[in-house]
């Protein structure tokens, strides 16, 4: 009886279904497992010419945005760009190496405040919440422009006037979303004036494989192999809850 006690219980153990880059793991009972490490382990080239601290924007979710300025900048107001990391809904964070040091190079060369905000991550958080936190992150910023006690280290620099909203991969698609529920100019974020989206390499899906997903170079960074790897993490666990409420 022990033997076949021990064999079900073997039998019954988590195994791991998905992987990305060696920083998340999806087992089959729905666990997950993240590493404390980043996957791009790159120095960061913090000088001096950039400063920089975090704030919370959604307390109620524990998420944070990183703000950067020049040290010496070119004008007394500066343009606001937000920064939205990639990373297939799944991975990344404001606070990885790859992402600061692209934001150093955005707050010099641009000559602007720039605003990196984190978001829930998949697939312990299904989309769109990761959506919904960049919306979130935007409304904080126009919280900033109303207030009578606002965070004097963005406002005495900042012009509201001149918001521009960018991202990459996931955060491509974020700030594709943005656009569409608010469009250029919008009232509602009033004093704040998106004048414009910047989507690099935005990350979009469909039920069908288009000509570079199909035919694209397998040893590409990010070939179909990783993309697909993603998509299934970001809706492993709502297929696995499923599959056990029919068990049910």
């Amino acid at each position: 009886m022990s033997n076949v006690t021990t064999g079900a219980a073997a039998a019954e153990q988590p195994y791991e279904v998905d992987e990305c880059r060696g920083v998340l793991r999806v087992y089959s009972d729905g666990s997950i497992w993240r590493s404390s490490e980043p996957s791009f382990k790159v120095p960061v080239h913090d000088d001096g010419s950039v400063v920089w601290k975090d704030a919370f924007f959604d307390s109620d979710h524990d998420l944070h945005l990183r703000l950067y300025k020049p040290a010496s900048p070119s004008s007394t107001k500066l343009p606001i760009f937000y920064y939205i990391h990639g990373g297939g809904f799944c991975i990344g964070s404001r606070a990885w190496p790859n992402c600061q040091n692209y934001c150093f190079k955005l707050a010099l060369d641009l000559q602007a405040v720039i605003i990196s905000p984190d978001y829930r991550l998949a697939p312990e958080n299904r989309l769109p919440a990761a959506i919904e936190d960049g919306y979130m992150a935007v409304k904080w910023l126009q919280a900033q422009a109303m207030s009578e006690e606002p965070d004097t280290w963005l406002t005495d620099v900042a012009d509201f006037s001149k918001v521009f909203i960018s991202g990459d991969s996931a955060g491509g698609n974020i700030a594709h979303n943005l656009a569409v529920r608010l469009g250029a100019g919008s009232p509602e974020l009033a004093p704040v004036l998106v004048r414009g989206y910047v989507l690099l390499a935005p990350f979009f899906g469909g039920t069908v494989k288009s000509k570079s997903e199909a035919e694209g170079p397998k040893e590409a960074f990010l070939n179909w192999e990783l993309i697909d790897r993603f998509v299934h993490t970001i809706f492993h666990v709502t297929i696995t809850s499923c599959q056990t409420r029919l068990k049910v």
